[in-house]
């Protein structure tokens, strides 16, 4: 039994099987190559299953060393890949963020990393050419899926070329079948065509725990897993993530994906990260709202983001509300909770 990350609300206890589990690992090494000579820092807690199989089980598979981090702590996850030689480096984006800034403040050995996961939330195109550079993981790979998906559906693969392993989430792992499909009419939407990832496969849960209906929501009468996740697939089979469907925004009638202003919020000099999320408004039905962390020593106001902004993305995608903030607000698995920023902003712009 491994629960959900509660991003989005209250988490679900997801039943999962030892072929949910082992099958999806050994994919998973096989993939990133792992073998009995790869140390692998593991950041990432044992109760989510990023921890559990990408790291655990992916090293039970391969003979891999596990090195545990305990408690998240930049400084700490770059002292191990140092002391140990660290070849493997999971992470989720935030993790990665926080240990690129602590590298500037103290050099630290990382020649030995080869490898790893960005998974568990939107990996910002730039912030995986700056792992992959500075950090020297040239063979990092981006996993995406879910708790319900035990939790790899794609990975990126190692030789793939460097635009596809930092702008796509990679193919359908082995043994996995994925599909893109209109989320009103369920049918499958042409390569490149944005829609609802579907997936179908020995890795697809056997449900929520005592709770059937929300299992029979989130799987068909064909078995398909809908994740409700927006994506694109292009014709070799690479998806890309463009949100999930339920963080869509409409605003004034324009459909504004939430990712696509924070990959471009995240080319700002100054910005450290950046979510997106959207908020009620009488006018639009919708507006945009930013909350962004700036980088240490940096200052700027909504003003300059705006004018950052003008002219390089449509009207329509510029934030309306921008806030300044020092964290997000995460779950214990390190996932950021978008929910909980758009009701701050909501409560906000609704005080009197």
């Amino acid at each position: 039994m491994q629960y959900t990350s509660g991003t989005t609300g209250y988490p679900k206890g997801v039943m999962l099987t030892h072929a949910n589990l082992v099958g999806n690992a050994q994919s998973m090494a096989e993939i990133m190559a792992l073998t009995s000579d790869d140390n692998m820092c593991i950041p990432v807690p044992f109760f989510h299953c990023f921890g559990c199989v990408i790291g655990t089980m992916c090293c039970l598979v391969s003979g891999a060393t596990m090195c545990p981090v305990t408690g998240f702590k930049a400084k700490t996850v770059m002292e191990t890949v140092d002391a140990l030689q660290c070849s493997v480096l999971h992470g989720v984006p935030t993790m990665f963020i926080e240990e690129l800034e602590e590298m500037k403040h103290k050099p630290y050995d990382t020649s030995a990393l080869r490898t790893g996961v960005m998974a568990g939330a939107t990996c910002p195109i730039e912030l995986m050419k700056a792992v992959i550079k500075e950090m020297g993981a040239k063979e990092l790979t981006i996993v995406y899926g879910q708790t319900e998906a035990s939790p790899g559906i794609t990975q990126t693969r190692r030789d793939d070329p460097l635009d596809i392993r930092t702008a796509s989430v990679g193919r359908a792992l082995p043994n996995v079948a994925v599909k893109i499909v209109d989320p009103v009419t369920n049918r499958e939407v042409p390569r490149g065509d944005t829609g609802e990832l579907c997936s179908r496969g020995y890795h697809v849960m056997k449900g929520y725990y005592k709770m059937p209906d929300k299992t029979a929501e989130a799987i068909d009468a064909q078995g398909w897993l809908h994740t409700g996740d927006l994506a694109t697939m292009d014709e070799a089979g690479n998806c890309s993530i463009i949100g999930r469907l339920k963080d869509m925004i409409i605003r004034g009638g324009e459909n504004v994906y939430p990712r696509e202003i924070e990959e471009f919020l995240y080319t700002h000099p100054k910005i450290k990260d950046a979510q997106v999320v959207g908020i009620p408004s009488r006018k639009y039905g919708e507006e945009v709202a930013a909350f962004i962390q700036l980088r240490p020593g940096e200052s700027c106001t909504a003003e300059q983001v705006r004018e950052f902004c003008k002219d390089k993305i449509s009207f329509h995608k510029i934030p309306g509300y921008i806030y300044f903030v020092s964290e997000y607000p995460t779950t214990a698995s390190g996932k950021i909770q978008k929910y909980k920023l758009r009701d701050m902003a909501t409560e906000e712009i609704q005080a009197p």
